[in-house]
């Protein structure tokens, strides 16, 4: 996928996301999201954060969270959380144009805009059809990527992923079937997606979750 692409569809759901967020009270940015400890405020703020994060200040971030990726999260979205969900919003609206990156492959980019889409709509009870090419590239990426920095590479060694909306077929060993995004979300963890999914690769994707 060309970086022009990548960036357009990144964009694309930025622009869906904020329009999902504008219509909501403030009492449900306080619901948990599919991100444990989370709430839906937390994860827009963290939305906020990566949409600003350049290479060189990923760098930088990490070295002030000592070398800890989950304390490096926490403390951006401390920074982006506005004192109320509208200010978080504007301050979404603000990156959402930007092209800045951390030291990631591009594609990175939708695997964060997808997944952390859902982690937001899901408990909200809100549904967005996702261009299927950004959900591919997304669990592409995502299977490429080692466990240890949020991916799912060492579990394709022992699941096939086959899905029914896409002519995706990734890994070896039994079979975990269902829609593209299912499966995105499956492998990056998020137990409520193995209910859209059959097979018996599944137990194996529970385990992971």
């Amino acid at each position: 996928m060309e970086k022009d692409d990548v960036w357009d569809l990144v964009h694309a759901e930025r622009a869906a996301l904020i329009q999902d967020l504008a219509g909501l009270d403030d009492d449900r940015w306080r619901e948990p999201s599919l991100c444990e400890g989370w709430t839906v405020h937390d994860v827009v703020a963290h939305l906020v954060d990566t949409a600003r994060t350049t290479r060189l200040g990923f760098v930088v971030a990490l070295a002030r969270a000592r070398f800890d990726f989950d304390r490096q999260n926490a403390l951006g979205v401390e920074r982006e959380r506005g004192e109320t969900p509208q200010e978080t919003l504007r301050r979404l609206r603000g990156a959402a144009p930007r092209t800045s990156t951390p030291p990631a492959p591009l594609v990175s980019r939708l695997v964060e805009e997808i997944v952390h889409g859902e982690d937001i709509r899901r408990p909200l009870g809100l549904t967005r059809a996702y261009p299927q090419r950004a959900v591919v590239a997304a669990l592409r990426l995502q299977t490429r990527t080692p466990v240890s920095i949020g991916g799912a590479k060492e579990l394709v060694d022992r699941v096939r992923l086959t899905a029914t909306d896409a002519d995706l077929t990734i890994g070896t060993g039994p079979e975990a079937v269902g829609p593209a995004l299912g499966l995105l979300l499956a492998v990056s963890g998020r137990r409520v997606a193995l209910d859209d999914l059959k097979g018996s690769g599944v137990k194996a994707l529970a385990e992971q979750a």
